[in-house]
């Protein structure tokens, strides 16, 4: 039996901006359900809130939700190592990014750096090692790859898995256990976030697409060229020279059109 710890945090519906609870932190709590572990907490760090995206994650089926309360603009990095060393899970689940704020995906490695854990990001599904021989508290994990592929892994010792978005869907949040489920205030100290400080805050917007000009031939194939998404051969580099890296990049610049 493991003894799971889940990392929630409060979400922001991309369209109408109204305070929700995040999609993969939701996943990530239906999965430590699924495990039915020997012990289950759940933590959320941030500043004084109402409290309703929160207790959807209540709606779920938790009894009971612990809130690092935190001063506007602090850093949850060391509260939440700190929290988490006295209850000291065997495994940690968080979302693999957040919806609001510096949403750097950064915060489950500073986690797993300060409990001296190991990190899986992207997983799907978990669930305990069912080998004949295999060792006491270990898990088998499924982690997600590019192109739809998958990988089984085994770990032993403490760790942190990142969930990815095609695991298993969170279920829906009940209103009564909602209500009937206790959220539980801790005051924290924490250091201000510098870094978050001096950045702009704005509403997240996708990218622009990188559109191929092609001159001549058809309207029809200047449309083409122009909204097809064309996937290269690409190369992976293992610690690269600063020589190597550069020409790499410089090819790659070449091939896409952006540099004569």
């Amino acid at each position: 039996m493991l003894d799971v710890a889940v990392l929630l945090s409060i979400g922001r519906h991309p369209v109408s901006g109204r305070a929700r609870r995040a999609a993969t932190d939701a996943q990530a709590l239906e999965m430590a359900l699924a495990l039915r572990p020997r012990r289950l907490t759940a933590i959320h760090a941030g500043p004084p809130t109402d409290g309703e995206a929160l207790r959807a994650y209540l709606g779920m089926g938790l009894e009971r939700l612990t809130h690092l309360v935190l001063s506007e603009g602090a850093d949850p990095v060391e509260p939440l190592i700190a929290h988490l060393r006295q209850f000291d899970p065997s495994l940690v689940l968080t979302g693999r990014q957040a919806e609001d704020g510096e949403g750097s995906g950064m915060l489950p490695y500073l986690i797993a750096r300060g409990l001296d854990a190991a990190v899986v990001p992207d997983v799907v599904r978990i669930g305990p090692a069912d080998a004949p021989n295999s060792i006491p508290g270990a898990a088998d994990l499924v982690q997600a790859l590019p192109r739809g592929q998958r990988r089984a892994l085994t770990a032993t010792g403490r760790f942190v898995a990142t969930i990815h978005p095609s695991a298993p869907p969170a279920r829906a949040s009940a209103y009564g256990p909602a209500r009937r489920g206790v959220i539980e205030p801790v005051a924290a100290q924490a250091t201000a976030d510098l870094f978050l400080s001096d950045c702009e805050h704005r509403p997240w917007r996708p990218k622009p697409k990188l559109m191929r000009v092609k001159r001549g031939g058809s309207a029809l194939d200047r449309l083409k060229a122009a909204t097809e998404s064309k996937s290269g051969k690409g190369q992976l580099l293992v610690n690269p020279t600063a020589e190597a890296g550069a020409l790499a990049i410089y090819d790659s610049l070449v091939e896409q059109g952006m540099l004569p």
